[in-house]
């Protein structure tokens, strides 16, 4: 059975390798976060300090596919 992804937004603290980065949820917990496929082709990076818009599946809430990077605003 199909379970429709979680939409959360998160804070880059760590970049761990290229396209693997420790992020914070809004609860507090940390989870790994991975570039999709999209973002990855395009060659996108995050920092620490980014917004990034995660989905997450019902079951695992440890690790994450980044779709989306919003800069941290107070680095502009």
């Amino acid at each position: 059975m199909y379970e429709a992804p979680i939409i959360a937004t998160a804070d880059v603290t760590r970049v761990l390798k290229p396209e693997l980065y420790q992020v914070r949820l809004p609860n507090g917990k940390l989870s790994l976060g991975h570039l999709s496929k999209e973002l990855s082709e395009a060659k996108a990076t995050a920092k620490v300090g980014d917004q990034v818009t995660l989905e997450l599946t019902p079951f695992d809430f440890d690790s994450a596919r980044i779709a989306a990077i919003q800069p941290d605003p107070q680095s502009a």
